[in-house]
């Protein structure tokens, strides 16, 4: 099994490697033509989570280097409050939109309205549950980033015990997918048993009180996957507190914090998604297309990486390096 994982791992770092060096288009008849003003908007959850502010820094250092002016915003995950962010971009010329969505469902009318605009908009991180609105949708291949490192934690749980999820907000596709995927793989072992499931909302907070609730309710547990790196390093905290270094715990995204943990032996492990990469794509894919060329393709997936004990060194700021 480890060797399987670890030629995974290798075939995953060869996409990366070549399959995003640079950004495939293709000819489109009929374009958007933009807002006519050289500004990128970028709409994203709160940047006080390093994740959303890495797509924020990212794409404002991008966007200055071809040079456009960039204008980031937080919608929080309030659909509406990002429904007026989009308003303002079309209101205001905007060239493009880049927007890290507040949901699957519930951001199909903003982008709707940046398209009757003629604005097109370029998804990273979240896709939305509908084709031919935007001139992209960049995500994270979260299927296969979440089996990877469910696999990872399997092993080291000894492919026994009983275990907890705390899963992300549920109006986000992500949510659903890694969790169905951390379980493609954990529900293999019937010597496995989740005995807790609940939301935490992609929040840190919110993950250590309910992790605190379910280890006074569940204290035979001895692993909490989680569906994201904030909800992990609140599961994290809440462990250490009550004195359970022992628990396995795992997460999704790459973040800093948890490679700290990782390298100090409190996380398994997480799958990276390399969002700076994505967002860097998304810049680069929007500067193209106002330039007179599509993406090959609208929905694009970029591969996730296992991060453990193993090759946590490699991993800075979302940026995994050899």
């Amino acid at each position: 099994m480890k060797v399987k994982k670890l030629v995974a791992l290798a075939m995953t770092a060869a996409m990366v490697g070549s399959a995003f060096a640079a950004p495939v288009f293709a000819e489109e008849a009929e374009l958007l033509p933009g807002g006519g003003n050289k500004i990128i908007y970028c709409i994203t959850p709160d940047p006080s989570n390093p994740y959303f502010k890495t797509v924020q820094d990212v794409a404002t250092e991008k966007g200055e280097e071809l040079g456009y002016e960039v204008k980031c915003q937080s919608h929080g995950d309030d659909a509406s409050k990002q429904l007026e962010m989009f308003e303002a971009a079309i209101n205001d010329g905007a060239a493009a939109i880049i927007c890290d969505n507040a949901g699957a469902d519930a951001t199909i009318e903003a982008v709707q309205k940046a398209y009757d605009a003629g604005i097109p908009t370029f998804l990273v991180d979240r896709e939305i549950n509908e084709s031919g609105l935007a001139a992209a949708q960049l995500v994270a291949d979260n299927a296969q980033g979440a089996a990877a490192i469910a696999e990872e934690w399997v092993e080291a749980m000894n492919y026994e015990g009983k275990y907890a999820e705390l899963l992300g907000l549920e109006s986000d596709t992500n949510c659903q997918v890694r969790s169905d995927n951390f379980h493609s793989v954990i529900d293999e072992y019937d010597t496995m048993e989740m005995v807790a499931q609940q939301s935490a909302n992609w929040d840190q907070t919110e993950a250590y009180e309910k992790t605190e609730a379910i280890l006074q309710s569940n204290p035979e547990i001895t692993g909490i996957i989680c569906g994201n790196d904030t909800m992990a390093c609140g599961a994290v905290q809440a462990c250490i507190d009550a004195g359970r270094d022992d628990i396995k715990i795992i997460g999704v995204d790459g973040s800093d914090e948890a490679a700290a943990y990782i390298k100090d032996g409190k996380m398994v492990g997480t799958a990276l998604q390399q969002i700076a990469l994505i967002t860097q794509t998304a810049v680069e894919q929007a500067d193209a297309y106002l330039n007179g060329t599509a993406p090959e393709s609208e929905k694009q997936l970029i591969p996730c990486i296992a991060i453990t004990a193993d090759n946590v060194d490699n991993l800075s700021s979302f940026v995994y390096t050899e």
